[in-house]
């Protein structure tokens, strides 16, 4: 599973030598190949991998029967918090843990999404009948920690091929009507053709029968004559 913004290599500053133990401070040794030289995690690789270990123990919470997908968004904010305030963070895991390990009666199948923010009056936890996860998809897009179940992506991915199928079925039948009205506007482009050609030709024969009928009465005059 992808972790938001974690496991990025965080060592990656010309390290020459072997790492050695963390300190008491949480903070690693690094040798440089110099006497007496140590190099420590910068705020942002401390930040890092705090975030890493959290959500270990996010890992290690099993879900309830009843829970099928579970979505746990944690703010920059309560990250800080978090980690300033180990007590803090001991309360936001004792809570999700309890929502985690919980039932969700009566819905037999639901979908869980749990806040953590700046404060514990922040922390929120919302569930869904399965039935109804639009809800859930679409505030976990961007989730610290993210489980779904394989029976619930089984169904979506069954929905994502019928509504393929349907589209698939759609163009189809708007293929057909184009070519239907395709071959109409050609039928009607030959009538019209045909029909400009016999009026041509209707108009021809009079002109050529007036020229005719001119032509005879001229000739029948300088007879008289």
């Amino acid at each position: 599973m992808a972790i938001s913004g974690v496991g990025q290599n965080y060592y990656q500053n010309n390290v020459e030598t072997k790492r050695n133990t963390k300190n008491v401070n949480g903070m690693e040794k690094i040798c440089t190949g110099k006497a007496g030289s140590t190099q420590g995690l910068s705020e942002a690789e401390e930040m890092e991998l705090f975030k890493k270990e959290f959500y270990a123990e996010l890992e290690r919470i099993p879900r309830d029967k009843t829970i099928a997908n579970v979505a746990v968004n944690i703010s920059e904010e309560a990250f800080k918090n978090m980690k300033a305030d180990p007590k803090y963070r001991e309360q936001m895991l004792s809570v999700i843990r309890r929502d985690m390990t919980g039932s969700v009666a009566p819905a037999p199948d639901c979908s869980l999404v749990i806040t953590v923010g700046a404060t514990a009056k922040d922390y929120r936890a919302d569930g869904w009948s399965v039935n109804n996860d639009s809800e859930f998809y679409a505030r976990s897009q961007n989730s610290f920690y993210k489980k779904t179940s394989g029976k619930q992506n089984n169904k979506k991915k069954l929905l994502e091929e019928y509504l393929e199928k349907r589209a698939q079925a759609k163009r189809q039948q708007q293929e057909l009507l184009d070519e239907k009205v395709a071959k109409a506007e050609q039928e009607r482009s030959r009538l019209e053709k045909a029909w400009d050609s016999r009026r041509q030709m209707a108009k021809t024969s009079s002109v050529y029968d007036a020229n005719i009928m001119t032509d005879t009465v001229a000739g029948g005059d300088s007879l008289l004559g």
